[in-house]
């Protein structure tokens, strides 16, 4: 009983990823089909679960799982050769398929009550020798808790992040998510897209925003002085002592933000965040403040931790060579 349990499991569950593949384009001659696309999207998918990273992997566990394969799809002409499924993946909708499949990915993992950082990184396999090609610049969507790879858009140049956030954006369902994105993504259309889009976000503030950003630092060194006794604010702090290492953050909220939006008058605004660091290595020691506006009606205590993922998820994203964790095989 149990084992028929588990394989109905199973079942329910393919059956769940094969429908938000439904509506993907086929642009295959029908006649010449000898490889229906859900079948090869489900090869795909249970054998990077299991560990391939090519297409060569990918053609081996079909061969080696034909049979495990057919308690799902009928599988009636086996499994393509590697050379084939290139073939088939190449002629696929790049922008169609990762909509289904971070619809999928969002559904299967409830990222909408998550944090979703969204961070661009040049793939340092990406550089070459004399006379090659320019670096690829990837941005990802990335879920702080599951740590995986929401969807992916590669532009030109890092510049062009501006861009290619919204049209990530566009391809998600982030509602009740909290989004947070680097000082390239403080802008006034993206903040205004993520709360048309019924979620919350924390949008790191420099020099990009200059007169918002100056404003901050101004009003935020003044209340400092004075211990901030002339606006609401709640705090937050937390120490940290690794490999000789001693960091601390205290964080800060600004509650009362009303001046602000009178003079710009931006989306969804409710607070601002100050996030002073302190890191002693060796005796030395260091320190840093960073700015950040946010649309949440949250103390620090729940923020802090959310500011806190998103530069844990932007180092790791940042030391990847090519390939993120729990990355997809998305078409390019």
């Amino acid at each position: 009983m149990a084992d028929d349990g588990m394989a109905f499991a199973a079942i329910a569950e393919t059956t769940s990823f094969l429908n938000y593949f439904n509506d993907l384009p086929d642009y295959r001659q029908a006649g010449k089909v000898n490889y229906p696309l859900l079948e090869v999207l489900l090869l795909i998918l249970l054998a990077v679960l299991a560990g391939a990273e090519a297409f060569t992997d990918i053609a081996r566990f079909g061969e080696k799982k034909l049979d495990l394969l057919r308690r799902f799809l009928p599988f009636k002409n086996g499994t393509p050769a590697h050379d084939h499924l290139g073939d088939i993946f190449a002629t696929l909708d790049a922008r169609a398929f990762q909509t289904c499949f971070v619809a999928w990915v969002a559904a299967r993992t409830n990222t909408p009550a998550e944090v979703i950082n969204f961070d661009g990184k040049t793939s340092r396999r990406s550089y070459q020798k004399k006379g090659s090609k320019e670096a690829i610049h990837m941005v990802s969507a990335f879920a702080a808790r599951q740590r995986i790879v929401l969807g992916q858009v590669k532009v030109n140049e890092k510049s062009n992040e501006i861009v290619a956030i919204p049209a990530l954006l566009d391809m998600m369902s982030i509602e009740g998510a909290v989004v947070t994105i680097d000082a390239m993504g403080c802008q006034r259309d993206i903040a205004s897209k993520i709360i048309g889009k019924k979620a919350d976000y924390i949008l790191a503030l420099k020099g990009n925003q200059g007169k918002l950003c100056e404003d901050v630092e101004v009003f935020v060194d003044e209340q400092k002085a004075v211990k901030y006794k002339d606006t609401t604010i709640s705090t937050h702090k937390t120490v940290d002592a690794d490999h000789g290492r001693i960091e601390t953050r205290n964080y800060t909220v600004i509650h009362d933000v009303g001046w602000l939006q009178e003079r710009h008058n931006w989306p969804g605004l409710k607070a601002v965040v100050v996030v002073e660091s302190q890191r002693e290595i060796a005796g030395k020691i260091t320190s840093e403040t960073r700015f950040y506006v946010t649309s949440l009606v949250l103390l620090a205590i729940a923020i802090g931790p959310m500011v806190r993922a998103h530069w844990a998820i932007e180092n790791s994203l940042h030391c990847w060579c090519g390939r993120p964790p729990t990355a997809s095989i998305v078409p390019e």
